[in-house]
């Protein structure tokens, strides 16, 4: 089976490839740059292309008609969305929608990994049939994306997902890198106690991706951590673990810490669905921590 992956360099799109290639399948491994994955095996091949470019992903299906497409890639980083809108629109809504229209033409089972920022965040744990209410343009665009993909008439399925953390790839760093290299310096950081998530595993978010793959189940699957933790909860945890001075972790808050894009202050997520319907099994977040930093 061949399966096409986009924003294959990134954090989740190393791990992700990593687990297909494992399991023996073809895996078309895509980015807008170079290839930065360190994979060698024959049936791992990598494209350069830019997801947005109509021309660049027409050639790369005609050459390789991918069964499976998993579109990872997006603009993901909510300050960056907020200050150049028509950028997150063009990457993340007109993107996704070109690649729907390109996998159409060969019937793929189209996978769209989507986030916990499209709900508002006023109650938390959120159900996949909770009614969704983005604060900020980056769950806006995502959520549009999903309206599109809802409209495919082919298989597909919705991953949404939590807060992904776990041990870094090709420079991309998260919440636990960057407390580690903060505290090692010396440095205090600044982490929000307001904020609520049920943080996710790299590897389970990946595992939880494959499985989808496996059993072709179609519909929205939220895949997520089960612990619910503030990233001052996570920030203490990851400084205890590692023997680091954990009183340079410094309470803050939305009000006091503004940013660009305004963040839901509560989305954690119910996977009872994906642990009946995919097996989904997540580890805790101290076996998760430990497996970032071993």
């Amino acid at each position: 089976m061949k399966i096409l992956i986009t924003g294959a360099n990134g954090f989740l799109g190393y791990y992700l490839t990593l687990q297909l290639l494992n399991k023996g399948y073809d895996v078309i491994a895509t980015g807008k740059g170079e290839c930065r994955l360190p994979f060698t095996q024959t049936n791992f091949i990598y494209e350069t292309m830019d997801f947005t470019d109509p021309f660049d992903v027409h050639d790369v299906f005609e050459e390789h008609t991918p069964e499976v497409v998993v579109h990872a890639g997006a603009m993901s980083k909510p300050d960056d969305c907020e200050q150049d809108q028509w950028q997150a629109y063009l990457t993340n809504v007109e993107g996704t929608v070109t690649m729907l229209t390109n996998a159409e033409e060969i019937k793929s089972f189209f996978i769209f990994i989507s986030t916990d920022f499209i709900f508002s965040g006023d109650t938390g744990m959120y159900k996949e049939d909770d009614a969704a209410a983005p604060v900020n343009f980056y769950g806006k665009t995502k959520l549009e994306a999903e309206e599109a993909v809802k409209e495919y008439p082919f298989d597909w399925s919705i991953v949404r997902t939590v807060l992904v953390y776990g041990k870094p790839q090709a420079g991309r760093g998260n919440i636990l890198t960057i407390v580690k290299e903060k505290l090692e310096k010396g440095e205090s950081y600044n982490v929000f106690t307001d904020q609520v998530r049920t943080p996710t595993y790299v590897e389970d978010l990946a595992a939880g991706i494959v499985s989808i793959i496996e059993k072709k189940a179609t519909g929205v699957y939220h895949l997520s951590g089960e612990e619910v933790l503030t990233p001052y909860d996570m920030a203490i945890k990851t400084a205890a673990l590692l023997g680091l001075n954990g009183s340079l972790i410094k309470k803050t808050t939305a009000e006091e810490l503004k940013q660009p894009a305004r963040r839901p202050l509560k989305t954690g997520f119910i996977i009872d669905k994906a642990k009946q319907e995919l097996n989904y099994q997540p580890v805790s977040f101290d076996e998760g921590l430990a497996k970032t930093f071993s």
